[in-house]
């Protein structure tokens, strides 16, 4: 069986988490992957057949996203081109991981498609959204890659066809322990932004991850370590607590952990601002900015209670049978006249 698997390389969390998936999808076919983006900073061994610019998201020194750069790199014609030159018809099936040209080539060319992952599981009614109330934001979750049937994960199982998240083998695997300091993961920001609040804490560790350093950089009770590398997940395993955006994977492995964390969403990002409303179920603090008051917000945390653990009800290989179960079930637009039915006979 021949699989097209298509990944938003847009950030780290899918691609990650595409790796993660990887071994088990090909047990199923021969795999090429589609890596659609250019704002990551992640280099896993992915069998990468088709590459594209995408649409990328970028982001300002102070956590918002950068619209003028998301619409300058953008180009409307060679999203056209390349969907119309991808050649999804000729897999058996397409998994696609919240990518919008594979989306628009698949419906150009009557091609069955199953949108798998984090985003997939914001169709269903039941999964938390942002009481702000955002229209483009809603458009983009419901319209940027929609497919013919959907496979979610997400902290909770919100719905029949949405499953915990993927967590990667070496957290699987970890014995976590305390030696003191705070990881923190704040890509939306820039190091300077990070290390004016963070001095101000001086009782406090922290092991900074950074796209500027080649090397770890000391700088009093701050540690620079370049982004990648198995040094984030040793970090993450051995912190007191975290401090990252309000995304999937990152949180998730955070409170499959047991650490403390706090999460920060990204401005104009409305998928961040739905995922803090998940997160606060755990009893974690949501911060939306890193100010002047964050000292103190930290205090606070520290000083506070764990939140509450996340549990894994399905392992990888049984949300990767499913999604193949469910994509192998899907016929063109034009023969599909039943609805799809999950690996145990219920209709998704």
């Amino acid at each position: 069986m021949k699989i097209f698997y298509a990944i938003q390389a847009t950030g780290n969390g899918h691609i990650a988490r595409a790796a993660e998936i990887m071994p088990y999808l090909k047990q199923y076919g021969d795999v090429d992957v589609f890596l659609s983006g250019s704002n990551n900073n992640l280099n896993y061994p992915l069998p990468t057949k088709f590459r594209s610019k995408g649409v990328s998201l970028y982001y300002n020194n102070k956590g918002s996203l950068d619209y003028g750069k998301i619409f300058k790199e953008f180009s409307l014609f060679r999203v056209w081109k390349e969907a119309k030159q991808l050649p999804v018809e000729k897999y058996d099936i397409v998994l696609n991981d919240f990518e919008s040209i594979t989306s628009l080539s698949c419906r150009l060319k009557g091609v069955p498609s199953v949108n798998f992952g984090h985003q997939a599981s914001f169709y269903s009614p039941n999964t938390p959204m942002s009481p702000k109330w955002d229209v483009f934001g809603r458009l983009i979750l419901k319209y940027y890659a929609p497919a013919t049937t959907y496979v979610g994960l997400h902290f909770k199982r919100y719905d029949s066809f949405i499953f915990n998240p993927i967590i990667k083998q070496d957290i699987l695997e970890a014995n976590p322990i305390n030696k003191g300091h705070i990881t923190v993961y704040l890509s939306h920001y820039s190091d300077e932004a990070v290390s004016a609040q963070l001095k101000k804490i001086k009782n406090v560790r922290f092991e900074v991850f950074s796209k500027k350093v080649k090397t770890p950089v000391n700088d009093g009770n701050i540690t620079y370590i370049p982004i990648g590398g198995n040094a984030f997940n040793k970090s993450m395993i051995s912190c007191q607590g975290m401090i990252t955006g309000a995304g999937f994977e990152t949180p998730a492995e955070a409170l499959f952990l047991g650490k403390k964390l706090i999460c920060t969403p990204i401005q104009g990002q409305y998928e961040q601002l739905c995922n803090a409303e998940a997160i606060k179920q755990f009893n974690v603090p949501i911060v939306k900015k890193i100010d002047d008051n964050f000292t103190n917000i930290v205090d606070g945390w520290l000083n506070g209670p764990n939140p509450k653990k996340l549990v894994l009800t399905h392992s990888t290989a049984d949300i990767v049978e499913y999604a193949v179960g469910v994509a192998k079930g899907l016929k063109p637009d034009s023969e599909r006249t039943k609805p799809v039915k999950d690996l145990k006979g219920c209709a998704v």
